[in-house]
This record gives structure tokens, C-alpha cells and sequence, in this order.
């Protein structure tokens, strides 16, 4: 059901959204994280190796989809937060228009680019063969992840964050059995995995079309909807675009590392990928709250309720904050224990993957406040000063990786990779800071 985060105490919004968004999160993350575990427990070290190599490349163009949908859908938020209901059903018919269209084009582009990628990234000759397996499916399916992010993207930005929770528990398991299937059963090897997460996340698109057609008449767009003025579709791709470009810069950044962690040997790329399955896991909440303030701002900006914007970003930063001293001391603590899930009889790559949450986790509060003011501003409808972050967040992980890795090894590419989230966050700041002081005095006035 719709939920207005307009009115009402902004912490305890901000919480409840966060709370099933977090869970989403958590989920999708399940997709890949599976994928990695039953594959290095049944594969062994060299299998997960290819599939974690992977991932920086499926980040290029997976992550253009999750921020082009999340920017599209914040113009659903607005006419929601204005209580347009009109302008809601063409924001969905202008969001079907250009996610369909821009599926294709990357589908196109991406399979044939596959190998070309691989081969570029110096991924080592022993998994190159595998690594090609995998991510050649997952490409294939990008069209499925569109739907999806769609669909869910716009259900937040009425907001329902719990449905999309739902819908992808349901695919989790299933991926689970698929993988089980098709690695252990049919003995499709990585290629098993990849083709399990394409089909969970194509059961979960469908599932988010029926619940729409039943529960959301708000959503139910018709014939004259879809006539669209060049205006409308441009106020979408104004703000999706540039989130979208934002992630795949910020995928060129980790790309860059991945061809340097590539000439460090397969022992280093397979604690690498354990390390970030890890992370992911546990900073998990931290996208959570800001994708929580993506809504919450575009729907209070929509109703004019500007002060509520600064109040709410008070109030999430409290909870992130608090969130990341928890996590800072696990990822101290227990990352050995956390990384033995993954990997088995192989000491050196627990101690390299440890290493690497031990250095990251240090940068755990810069990265947590980058991901509330970054989705601020785009709350607001700022797509260039995201984009200038994602940009230094690249040119900080690669000058980093590149100064530090040849001195230092895996030690040095763990501190490049955790270099950028300031790097990122200064021009976030002081754009953050502008905009509320141009802002609230108008809201005064």
C-alpha cells in the first residue's frame, strides 16, 4: 500500500521504510553471495575466483540499471508527495518507455563486450574461460533485472518497501534450489549459478507485475498515458541518467582495481571476492538508510515540506552512525570467521581477506554519511554533483590502487578501494550544505 513520508516523526519513518528496504537489500545481495558460496564450497578456490572477478564488470552495467531506476522513480515520488495522481500514472508509463528501451541497448552492448572486458582486465588464464561462462548469462539477463528494479523502485517511491521484500525472499530461495540444481544436479558449473539469479529475478519481476495489477489502481496506467511529451521523458532520463552513469563510473573505479588485484594471482582476487561478499553484507544498511532519503526527500520536496529535509537527514545520520560502530567492530573482530563461510582450507586467503575488512572498516562512517547526502541531493533532482562524487570516488580508487599496490600488494589495493568514499564525499558535503542554505530561507519567505 502507498505510505506518505510527509508527515510524522522523521526517525521513526525513516526506520520502518529502511527496515524492509534493508531487507531487500540484504536479499538481493543473497543473489551473488550464494552464487559465491556454493560455488567456492563446491567448485573450489579457482571457481570462485571467476565469478568474483565478476563482479566489477556486472557493477558496469547492473549498477547503470539500480541508479537509472532509482533516479527515474523520483519523479514518481514527487507527484506522489504532491498528491498528483495523474502525474504518478505518467511518471510509471514514462519509466516502462525508457527502461525498455535502454535494456535493449545495454543487452546489445554487453554480451558481445563480454570477453573484450574480461581480456582487457588482465583476468588470469586459468579462470578466464569461467568468468566468460558466468557473466555472459548474467548480461544475457539484463532485461530481467530492469524489470525488477522498475517495478520495486516504483513501489518505493509510493511508499511500499515491504512488497519488494517479499517478492525477493521468494526469489532468494529460489536461486538457492536452482543453484543447488543446476550445479550439483544438472553440473552446469558457473554457468548453473549465473542462470539461477537471471531466472529468480525474472519470477520476481513477474511477481511485482501481478501484485501491482491487483493493489495498486494508482499504478494501472492506460493508452493516453503513454503519450508522452519529449518534456516528460527528459525530466526521467534528466535524473536517471546521470545516477545510472554515476554507478557505472564508480564500476570503472573497481574495474581498474580488479585489473590490478588480477596481477596479484588468483589467491589474492579469491579473498578479495570473500572480503566483498562480507561487506556487502554488513554495510547493507547504510545503502538502506540512504535509499530510504532518496524517497523521503523527493516526497517532501514534491509537498513543499523543506525543513523537513534537514530534520530527516539529522535523524538518519544518527541511526546510520550508530549502525557503523556495530559493524566497524565486527568487520574487526569476526571478519576471519565471517570469511570461513566462504572459503575452506585455505589459511592464507582467510588472513588476506581479514586484512582487508580490518583496513576498509576504518572508512565505514565517511561511507555511510556519502550514501545519505548522496541520495539527498538526488532526492532533490541533483544528478551533476552525484556524478562529480562518482567521478573522484574513480579517480580516487585508481590513483590509490596504482601508487599503492606495487609497494604494498593486497594491503595497498585494500586502502585504495577504501580511499574513495572521502574522496567522494567532499564535494557531497559542500553541495549538501549550499542547497539547504538556498533552500530553507525561500521556505521561510
Amino acid at each position: 500500500m502507498t505510505k506518505t513520508m510527509t508527515e510524522g516523526g522523521p526517525a521513526r519513518l525513516i526506520l520502518l521504510f529502511a527496515l524492509p528496504l534493508l531487507g531487500g537489500n540484504l536479499f538481493q545481495q543473497l543473489y551473488n553471495m550464494m552464487d559465491t558460496l556454493i560455488v567456492g564450497r563446491t567448485l573450489g578456490v579457482q571457481a570462485l575466483a571467476a565469478v568474483g572477478c565478476t563482479g566489477s564488470i556486472m557493477f558496469l552495467f547492473l549498477g547503470f540499471v539500480q541508479g537509472l531506476t532509482t533516479g527515474m522513480s523520483i519523479v514518481t515520488a514527487r507527484a506522489f508527495g504532491a498528491d498528483d495522481r495523474d502525474g504518478v500514472r505518467r511518471s510509471f508509463a514514462a519509466i516502462i518507455v525508457l527502461g525498455a528501451g535502454i535494456a535493449v541497448v545495454l543487452t546489445a552492448l554487453a554480451v558481445p563486450l563480454a570477453k573484450p572486458i574480461l581480456r582487457a582486465m588482465n583476468t588470469p588464464p586459468s579462470i578466464l574461460d569461467n568468468a566468460y561462462r558466468y557473466i555472459v548469462v548474467i548480461y544475457a539477463g539484463v532485461f530481467a533485472a530492469m524489470v525488477f528494479n522498475v517495478l520495486s523502485n516504483v513501489l518505493r517511491a509510493l511508499g511500499d518497501s515491504r512488497t519488494p521484500l517479499l517478492f525477493l525472499i521468494i526469489a532468494s530461495v529460489l536461486n538457492i534450489v536452482l543453484d543447488l540444481a543446476f550445479i550439483l544436479g544438472v553440473r552446469m558449473g558457473v554457468a548453473g549459478a549465473a542462470f539461477a539469479t537471471v531466472l529468480a529475478q525474472t519470477v520476481s519481476g513477474v511477481l511485482c507485475i501481478g501484485y501491482i495489477v491487483r493493489k495498486f489502481p494508482i499504478l494501472h496506467v492506460h493508452r493516453a498515458d503513454f503519450r508522452l511529451t519529449a518534456s516528460e521523458l527528459w525530466q526521467h532520463a534528466r535524473i536517471g541518467l546521470p545516477m545510472g552513469f554515476q554507478a557505472s563510473i564508480i564500476g570503472i573505479g573497481v574495474i581498474i582495481l580488479q585489473i590490478v588485484l588480477n596481477g596479484q594471482g588468483e589467491t589474492s582476487v579469491a579473498a578479495y571476492t570473500a572480503a566483498q561478499k562480507i561487506e556487502q553484507i554488513i554495510v547493507a544498511p547504510l545503502v538502506s538508510f540512504g535509499m530510504t532519503m532518496a524517497t523521503y526527500t523527493a516526497q517532501n520536496y514534491g509537498a513543499g515540506k523543506l525543513p523537513r529535509i534537514r530534520q530527516g537527514v539529522h535523524r538518519c545520520a544518527a541511526l546510520s552512525l550508530g549502525y557503523t560502530a556495530v559493524i566497524m567492530c565486527i568487520a574487526m573482530f569476526a571478519g576471519a570467521t565471517l570469511v570461513g563461510l566462504f572459503v575452506q582450507d585455505a589459511p592464507e586467503v582467510v588472513a588476506m581477506a581479514q586484512r582487508y575488512l580490518r583496513i576498509t572498516c576504518l572508512f565505514y562512517p565517511m561511507l555511510s554519511m556519502l550514501f545519505i547526502l548522496r541520495y539527498t541531493l538526488q532526492g532533490l533532482g541533483q544528478g551533476i554533483v552525484p556524478t562529480i562524487a562518482g567521478i573522484m570516488e574513480l579517480t580516487m580508487r585508481a590513483l590509490g590502487c596504482l601508487a599503492l599496490a606495487p609497494r604494498f600488494g593486497f594491503a595497498g589495493i585494500s586502502v585504495a578501494y577504501a580511499l574513495a568514499w572521502p574522496g567522494s564525499m567532499t564535494p557531497l558535503v559542500i553541495s549538501y550544505v549550499l542547497t539547504m542554505r538556498r533552500l530553507l530561507p525561500r521556505q521561510r519567505t
